[in-house]
């Protein structure tokens, strides 16, 4: 889960009144944040991924602020009025082909206050994290924040040729061409490829041709660098779609409007037509709460109070209406697209009680399901065979799928983020991102998981099943097809299972270093080499032998055995 290092003190000078420690863990454990740790002064928080605005300290400051009920909510964001219009971007049709997406807000800091090292900071850092979180690493959008009042609007966003590009990084202390910033610069290394096209690159310039940035790689120094004390600021994002801009602009607008800063709209232009008046981008929505859905998801039906009371508590304003609520959501919480959504809120905004169990009346008691037995079991020889069991998701994400190449599993329809956005259909998926996170430890490495996968399936209410797998990765010099033989053969071996084995091409795997294992006919377990292609992209430098078992096809086979 994505996590961040956030100033304790810069959170708690929200609240009229400071808390302890043990206060904020409790209230965060009714959250979708975590605390993981502290350290003097710092605090480390963790937090779901649909919840990425607690990761700052406005925005975690907003969150205190209506669990303690010292204000409650919607924080609607102040507009200020300016006597000359809103500022304007020019987006040239030349973007089109690689980064065509742009969304901008100034923000202005209130009277007799400017930005302080403290905020610069918290801005800063959580920029960087919705880069690697939303952003996908900038691909998909990344964030610019610029000094207004030493730059000059209108603003241009243009593909310019090399030749015509000059400008000092904002690391930098002297100029540099484009050619020299692409081919030398580290960061130009790692986004270069998001932001240039040929010999011609995405600039931002300011109506004398300085430039802002080189999106989405770099500021420039001269335009482009905000200061301890600047009182305006643009807020800005390009990307591959209008959506994804607004949104991740939203986001970070939670560090200012927490902390009273007003916001003027900036206008999107093109060919001298306004494409969006920019104030989508800071606009709180409505969304719509059926009782029904809260009652269905809940399990119990809410006094109307209850509900205004609850939301209010999680920074949210809600409406009553026949059959529901219109609920106003802030432009930092994208999550909240659906009444489900927002019946979370309504849930979560109370702690679960403790209550007394009861045990029912019964002739015996509970014990676990005979299939269970034997998946412990055969974990447990995993285990014995020194394999390390990892801990793994059955959500994968976009490029562990495209990895394998091979038939996509179930996408989630609203994935939280693309890190998040499938249902993994088998286990080495998942383990293949165990390998990626650990190319810097030695090898050998071998590790052995039982686990669900959510196969598709027509025939399901949901259009998928739930199956169990027993996994197994090897990673080391001399890995081979042997070993995973060797391996699936052994555990069916434990259980009394004689099988065959057949050729066959499976995704991610070397031709004809693959097989499929069958019992009665039926499928049991497939294994083989990794492909050198796929262990080059994850950055593995040895073999890796792979076996998977299908524990659900396999348990009905033992005819009743090997359930104690």
């Amino acid at each position: 889960m994505p996590q961040s290092e956030l100033r304790r003190d810069r959170v708690l000078e929200m609240l009229p009144q400071p808390i302890s420690s043990a206060a904020l863990e409790e209230i965060l454990s009714i959250s979708k944040a975590e605390l993981v740790g502290q350290d003097g002064d710092q605090i480390t928080v963790s937090v779901t991924p649909d919840r990425l605005d607690l990761l700052s300290e406005g925005g975690l400051g907003l969150y205190l602020q209506g669990a303690t009920e010292a204000a409650k909510g919607t924080l609607r964001v102040r507009e200020l009025e300016e006597p000359a219009g809103a500022l304007s971007i020019d987006v040239d049709p030349s973007v089109a082909a690689l980064r065509p997406a742009i969304a901008g807000v100034v923000v202005v800091a209130p009277p007799g206050r400017g930005l302080d090292a403290g905020h610069l900071e918290e801005a800063v850092r959580f920029q960087e994290l919705l880069h690697a979180t939303v952003g996908r690493g900038r691909r998909a959008a990344s964030l610019g924040i610029y000094p207004i009042e030493r730059l000059v609007p209108p603003f241009r966003y243009a593909l310019e040729a090399f030749d015509d590009v000059r400008f000092v990084p904002l690391d930098g202390s002297e100029e540099v061409t484009a050619e020299r910033f692409f081919s030398e610069h580290p960061l130009a290394q790692q986004y270069g490829s998001f932001g240039r096209l040929d010999r011609r690159c995405l600039t931002l310039r300011d109506s004398r041709g300085l430039i802002l940035s080189l999106p989405p790689i770099l500021n420039g120094r001269t335009g482009g660098e905000a200061r301890i004390g600047d009182r305006r600021l643009l807020l800005e994002s390009t990307g591959l779609s209008e959506r994804t801009v607004r949104e991740i602009v939203g986001l970070l607008l939670v560090t200012f409007a927490s902390r009273g800063w007003t916001v003027a709209p900036v206008e999107i232009r093109a060919g001298g037509a306004t494409l969006s008046d920019g104030r989508s981008v800071y606009s709180s929505r409505s969304v719509d709460l059926p009782s029904e859905t809260l009652r269905s998801l809940a399990g119990r039906s809410y006094p109307a109070s209850e509900v205004e009371h609850r939301l209010a508590r999680s920074r949210l304003s809600a409406r009553p209406h026949s059959g529901g609520w219109a609920v106003e959501a802030p432009p930092w919480r994208p999550d909240l697209l659906t009444g489900v959504d927002v019946a979370e809120d309504v849930i979560l905004s109370s702690a679960l009680e403790p209550r007394d169990g009861l045990l029912p009346p019964s002739a015996s008691r509970g014990r676990r399901r005979p299939e269970t037995v034997f998946r412990r079991r055969v974990a447990t020889t995993l285990l014995g065979l020194g394999l390390a069991a990892p801990y793994t998701s059955v959500l994968v994400s976009e490029s562990a799928v495209t990895r394998l190449r091979g038939a996509p599993p179930i996408r989630l329809r609203n994935p939280p983020s693309q890190e998040f956005a499938f249902l993994r259909d088998r286990l080495l998926l998942s383990h293949l991102e165990v390998l990626a996170h650990n190319t810097r430890n030695g090898y050998p490495q071998s590790i052995g998981e039982v686990g669900p996968v959510v196969v598709a399936d027509t025939a399901a209410e949901s259009g998928g099943r739930t199956r169990y797998r027993a996994g197994a990765l090897i990673a080391r010099e001399s890995a081979g097809f042997a070993d995973a033989a060797a391996l699936v053969e052994y555990v069916l071996r434990t259980v009394d299972i004689v099988s065959v084995r057949e050729s066959a091409e499976l995704p991610g795997t070397i031709p004809g270093r693959a097989a499929r294992v069958r019992v009665a006919g039926d499928l049991v377990a497939e294994l083989g080499e990794v492909h050198p292609q796929v262990l080059s992209e994850i950055g593995v430098p040895v073999p890796v032998a792979w076996a998977e078992l299908d524990l659900t096809a396999l348990y009905p086979l033992l005819g009743g055995r090997d359930s104690d």
